[in-house]
């Protein structure tokens, strides 16, 4: 089973009981050298890579489109700024290992070249359009699916270091961003 027929599959579950829980079960293959020595990324490392700055881009999307609808909730708005920075990491590894970006405009909010990304970001502004008290329900469940989605990128497809470092400091700031969501839930 292909990682985006894992993913597309995880998500359906999701969106159809609203909050579930994330378990994606896609397999890995391990990294690969060029002949001189250099790393280089696997196709299912690259699309692993790729999925994750779409997944961000969704992130940020989410919270900007959000944050238009709850301008008095300053969380979107403070976290979408953060969600941006996470991509342009993620983007820094698609240029270094020649992961195809061209499709992707990043000016464009809500646009995804992945289906199964356009159909969540579809579903979180619709659930989280609901109120605010939603609103901020989905960007719990978006920092939740992210936190999973970087542990399993580390964990089960053999990244190179850079990789790890880099989805090691976005799940330490995924963290910050479902603290941030937790604590203006309690408020509400």
């Amino acid at each position: 089973m292909s990682t985006y027929n894992s993913r597309r599959d995880f998500i359906a579950k999701m969106l159809a009981v609203g909050a579930g829980s994330m378990a994606l079960l896609s397999t890995a293959d391990a990294k690969g050298t060029n002949s001189g020595g250099t790393v280089t990324l696997t196709s299912v490392q690259k699309d692993e890579v790729f999925f994750l700055y779409q997944e961000e881009k969704v992130a940020r999307d989410v919270y900007i489109t959000l944050g238009k609808l709850y301008p008095g909730e300053n969380t979107f708005a403070s976290i979408q700024l953060s969600e941006q920075r996470h991509m342009d990491s993620v983007k820094g590894l698609c240029d270094t290992y020649g992961v195809d970006t061209s499709e992707v405009d990043e000016s464009v909010v809500g646009e995804f070249v992945l289906p199964v990304l356009q159909d969540l970001y579809d579903t979180c502004v619709s659930m989280g359009s609901e109120s605010l008290l939603d609103g901020l329900k989905v960007g719990k469940l978006i920092e939740e699916t992210d936190i999973k989605d970087i542990t399993h990128i580390i964990e089960d497809f053999g990244m190179p270091a850079d990789v790890i470092t880099v989805c090691e400091n976005l799940r330490e700031g995924s963290y910050n961003h479902l603290d941030a969501f937790n604590t203006a839930i309690a408020a509400q």
